[in-house]
């Protein structure tokens, strides 16, 4: 191998372009498919060609849909496919299933990519190989893409990119997908796709499976078993023939799994990060948070005395400044969480604490494949309960998404923060380790984590009973988190978030403020805010929640929080700003503690650990279970379960 060079290539015989378009980004433009074992750089090497921001974690299973995005540093536009991993064309998984499907032309109304580029990671070769003999036998157009390429060498291992390309039939090129100036032989393919140059080769070497196809048309099918066993074996062989050297195993990352898979320290290492998380929350968020609240007062003063008094400035200052800078103030909050947990996704850890997840989640009946969708529900519980496509057992993927909500998503945190910051003391726990906010934080954290493992524990003895399928997950090397990386995903975040607002927030805000001024008062002005159709609305709605020490005002709150649920924060926002005096709004949290006594405080928290207070999750639900039973069930059931645990959290208090 060139050891000089982080990429090499061979030039071999030329084989017939299959031609042909499919659906493309744009007319005449042709497609290629990143195809690839999980966890092998498929999504990073997308999101350099692309220039999109597919996300991008160190452990398996990111990509459960495929995601699509064009590439223009060709001669014309390219799209690139990314596909969920696979580690063949047999799936187990709806995920693999999509990539199956995609490669061979089943999904109704798409086509066959026009070529496939195949991602294996260099540091794994003679496990990765074993996918290579079934994509390569699909007949397209390939180029072998290897990452890692600086892994390897750091670590002592070597390969010959020129003696498997040799060996396969097809260009094979070692890169780092992190690199741009290491792909220049992945552009020259993408550029001879669009031209439909004669350098793109179709030439797949005899693959396993052709032998099972040999099999079944002599009436005796290949076993699994033996398909398995001569995959591996040709895996191995080619290995052989590309002069691969195994490298070294890392001693950083043997050293740190030595304590944080130890089944004692282990769990221990998990709750001191957790609780780290929580208490920057609460502290390094609070300068970011105050400079965010003092520029939306500031702005909103501003605007006060610039406008003319009338019913323009009300809705702006009392609608929209109320309703959507009371959920901005929390950005720096959510931003901070994000970023923890992509430098633990990116570090490689977040493989470890699926590991040891399993442990507690096999004695509820799922597995430690279950977690990494869980994960992502704290994120958000739309992409999660698609995630569980990567569960392979049908039952276990339904108590997955059935118990994905119950995870305290990233928009119940603004609605949390609110209510903590109002009714809770600051303070110190554990001295400077941990504060009395970011306990309580925890503890609505850890009652949902209880929730969901209690219901998915009661799913599968009963609806979903049957015997957790056993859980094998390849566990990535440490790497330090690409700062680049976290960085472009936080502004995701912060773009999603905004877009929300302007969205939902925003709409909401001028909505309600409109049903705040009507019916007019008999003088002519806006009625008293009790009078007018919001507050009758809420006062229809008080009845089935004043056992819960919640007034029509949360009621309204409960409602509009069904489109998402930090909506409520703008809600409220935008009531009190209405009632409040037109010259000065009072501030959320005093208005609160006015109407609010704590045990109705602590009632709303539970009751937003419970509800499932989004509509998007419920469709998402409905399609991935194919129909409304499980999502109806699922809605009722985390319904009456918040509204008992408000009740007894009211009562008791």
């Amino acid at each position: 191998m060139n050891e000089g060079s982080p990429s090499a290539s061979v030039s071999l015989p030329h084989c017939e372009d299959p031609g042909g378009t499919a659906a493309s980004a744009a007319p005449g433009a042709r497609r290629v498919a990143l195809v690839g074992p999980p966890n092998a750089g498929k999504s990073t090497l997308f999101n350099t060609l692309t220039g999109l921001r597919q996300k991008v974690a160190n452990y398996p299973g990111v990509t459960v849909e495929r995601r699509s995005g064009v590439v223009t540093e060709t001669v014309g536009e390219v799209e690139v496919i990314d596909l969920p991993g696979v580690h063949g064309l047999a799936p187990r998984s709806l995920d693999q299933k999509v990539t199956r499907d995609f490669l061979t032309g089943r999904l109704e109304g798409d086509r066959q990519p026009d070529a496939i580029i195949l991602v294996l990671d260099a540091t794994r070769l003679r496990t990765h190989l074993m996918v290579a003999d079934p994509v390569l036998a699909l007949g397209l157009p390939t180029l072998v893409v290897l990452t890692m390429a600086d892994d390897l060498r750091r670590r002592g291992g070597a390969l010959s990119p020129e003696q498997l390309s040799a060996e396969l039939g097809v260009e094979v090129t070692l890169v780092d997908a992190r690199e741009p100036a290491t792909l220049d032989l992945v552009r020259r393919f993408l550029r001879a796709l669009h031209t439909g140059g004669k350098e793109l080769r179709a030439c797949p070497a005899i693959s396993v499976a052709d032998a099972a196809t040999a099999s079944r048309e002599r009436g005796r099918p290949l076993p699994v078993i033996d398909l398995f066993a001569e995959r591996r074996r040709r895996a191995r062989e080619l290995g052989r023939s590309a002069s691969f050297r195994d490298p070294r195993p890392s001693r950083i990352t043997q050293r740190i799994d030595s304590l944080v898979l130890h089944r004692l320290w282990g769990p221990l290492v998990f709750l001191a990060t957790v609780a780290l998380v929580f208490q920057a929350i609460f502290t390094a968020a609070v300068p970011l948070m105050d400079g965010t609240e003092a520029l939306i007062a500031t702005s909103g003063t501003f605007l006060t005395e610039l406008l003319p008094p009338g019913w323009f400035r009300s809705l702006l200052i009392d609608g929209v400044w109320a309703g959507v800078g009371s959920v901005i103030v929390f950005l720096p909050q959510i931003l901070i969480l994000f970023a923890f947990i992509a430098l633990l996704e990116d570090s490689g850890y977040m493989a470890r604490a699926a590991v040891i997840a399993d442990r507690l989640m096999h004695r509820v009946g799922l597995q430690g494949r279950s977690f990494l969708p869980l994960l992502s529900a704290y994120a958000c519980a739309v992409p999660a309960v698609m995630a569980a496509r990567t569960v392979e057992d049908e039952r276990d993927r339904i108590a997955t998404i059935f118990v994905a909500p119950f995870m305290t998503c990233s928009a119940r945190l603004p609605v949390y923060a609110l209510l903590i910051a109002a009714f809770i003391p600051a303070g110190p726990l554990l001295g400077p380790f941990l504060g009395i906010r970011a306990a309580v934080l925890i503890g609505l954290y850890l009652l949902g984590l209880v929730a969901a493992i209690g219901t998915a524990a009661l799913l599968k003895g009963t609806l979903l009973r049957g015997r957790p399928a056993p859980f094998v997950m390849e566990l990535p090397p440490y790497r330090f988190p690409a700062l680049r990386s976290v960085g472009t995903r936080l502004l995701e975040r912060t773009r999603i978030f905004l877009r929300r607002v302007a969205r939902i927030i925003l709409t909401l805000s001028v909505a309600l403020w409109i049903l705040a001024q009507v019916p007019p008062s008999p003088a002519g002005g806006p009625p008293e805010i009790g009078d007018s159709a919001l507050g009758r609305v809420g006062q229809v709605i008080e009845p089935a929640i004043e056992p819960l020490g919640f007034d029509w005002r949360i009621g309204i709150g409960l409602v509009t929080s069904l489109a998402a649920r930090e909506v409520i924060v703008g809600t409220l926002g935008t009531i009190y700003g209405v009632e409040s005096d037109d010259e000065e709004t009072l501030e959320l949290q005093a208005a609160l503690q006015q109407d609010l006594d704590l045990g109705a405080a602590v009632a709303l928290l539970i009751f937003f650990v419970f509800a499932l207070q989004c509509m998007s999750t419920v469709a998402v639900m409905r399609r991935e279970t194919g129909g409304w039973r499980w999502p109806t069930l699922q809605f009722l059931y985390m319904l009456a379960l918040a509204w008992a645990g408000a009740w007894a959290a009211n009562t008791l208090l």
